[in-house]
């Protein structure tokens, strides 16, 4: 054997070489996943912005018939997308986050693939630009999650990588780095949001992910702050009632949101069941007109993602007192309503509106009662405090303000907790899950 490792050296090289491509394939593919995730992240970045920007030049200044069209243009948007996502996209509805937590216990690839596939990027692109284009109140940024996931799954496939459940925890990393360019929240979302019980062998494939798709995202980007930066500082030992407001009353609103999405969900969903399309869209049509409503009603500021009004808020300018009661009202319609579509942005706008409130009322500085609003409001909706003092120390670039916010996430979860045992994305998730399980028994 010996002899004729020396009388025949190509063979070893030959094999040395077979080897390499084995080892090095898998992560060529994986690094590929994770660039293209952030490149996706980019271009539906920059659609959302053309499109909710196509909705609001169709309004004008809101004078005249103009100003009445959503009452038209949103129904009908909602009942195509609900159409589509319906007949051509099934499971592309909603955030997409519950889509990738329960495609992550499923254990079928024929049930994965439902729920996370190249066929759902598309779809789930098209039809959340689209609602945003009628005027919903919905976001990019979980359906983000949605699409990572999906892209990293067929990665995986195309690369021979067998760690399914790790690779749609790097995609949805990788999703939420790249969506907000917040690559540390997209680490603690995966930790905290994502996995729950979070694994030592994942560490590689989500910080892989995350640090290729925020590459991408830099260098088509640059390296920006999503909200804009602010340097206003919380004076703890003065502001101290004002932290403990924000915290305590954005957590008990999150948690009404997130009972009102789930009741509603489950109930409509029992009321489809009997004439699945045609109550589907009349769901649709009668959540378009209560978003159009609302927006009408408050002049616009409803329509989109709020990200606008959020960032004013964060610079100092007040919203209204009753913004952040017409965005949760417009954000329940819009995720209840079967269209695809995310809260993330949506949430941080209510919270930042309620903030703006509670500060007016407390007396302090609208930016800084802005930024604890976010925090207790969208700890409240996630169940998710690390997650959301996280994000908005990044989306701000103010790290001054990280006990401040700590204390407001961790107050608003505490809040949520007793008023709902149930974190909306799990819970939504569960529907997912159940899907599975029934077709499975049919199937037998």
């Amino acid at each position: 054997m010996a002899g004729a490792r020396t009388r025949y050296p190509m063979l070893r090289r030959s094999r040395a070489l077979w080897v390499s491509r084995r080892m090095w394939r898998p992560r060529l593919v994986f690094w590929s996943g994770a660039i293209a995730v952030g490149i996706i992240s980019v271009a539906f970045a920059r659609l959302a912005d053309v499109a909710q920007e196509g909705f609001h030049a169709m309004l004008g200044d809101g004078a005249g018939w103009r100003g009445f069209l959503p009452l038209a243009v949103t129904p009908a948007g909602f009942v195509v997308c609900a159409w589509l996502a319906h007949v051509y996209f099934p499971n592309s509805q909603g955030s997409g986050i519950p889509q990738a937590i329960a495609a992550r216990h499923l254990r079928e690839d024929e049930d994965r693939d439902r729920l996370l596939s190249l066929r759902m990027v598309v779809g789930k692109i098209g039809l959340t630009l689209a609602g945003l284009l009628c005027g919903a109140s919905i976001s990019r940024e979980g359906p983000t999650v949605q699409v990572g996931a999906s892209v990293m799954l067929q990665a995986a496939r195309w690369g021979g990588i067998g760690q399914a459940k790790g690779l749609i925890l790097a995609g949805s990393a990788a999703g939420v780095a790249a969506a907000f360019n917040t690559p540390l929240a997209g680490i603690v979302f995966a930790i905290e949001e994502m996995g729950r019980t979070y694994q030592a062998r994942t560490n590689g494939l989500v910080l892989t992910a995350v640090i290729f798709a925020g590459l991408a995202s830099l260098g088509l980007s640059g390296n920006y702050i999503y909200f804009g930066f602010t340097n206003e500082t919380v004076a703890i030992t003065s502001q101290w009632p004002l932290i403990l407001a924000c915290g305590v009353v954005g957590g008990a609103f999150g948690a009404l949101f997130s009972v009102l999405v789930l009741k509603a969900t489950r109930r409509i969903r029992r009321w489809n069941s009997l004439q699945p399309l045609k109550r589907t869209l009349v769901v649709a049509a009668a959540c378009g007109l209560g978003v159009a409503i609302i927006g009408i009603a408050c002049g616009g500021l409803t329509f989109g993602t709020g990200y606008a009004q959020a960032r004013g808020a964060i610079e100092g300018t007040p919203l209204p007192w009753y913004f952040f009661i017409a965005k949760l009202a417009a954000g329940v319609l819009s995720t209840v309503s079967g269209i695809p579509g995310g809260l993330f942005a949506p949430s941080l706008a209510v919270g930042a509106g309620l903030g703006s409130t509670l500060g007016l009322v407390f007396g302090g500085s609208a930016g800084i009662a802005a930024l604890l609003g976010m925090a207790g409001y969208f700890a409240g909706v996630v169940q998710a405090p690390m997650t959301a003092f996280v994000i908005i120390l990044e989306m701000t670039g103010n790290h001054d303000n990280v006990i401040a916010l700590m204390c407001a996430s961790m107050l608003g979860y505490g809040t949520a907790r007793m008023i709902s045992h149930e974190p909306l994305y799990h819970a939504l998730s569960r529907l997912f899950i159940a899907d599975a399980i029934r077709r499975r028994r049919a199937e037998q």
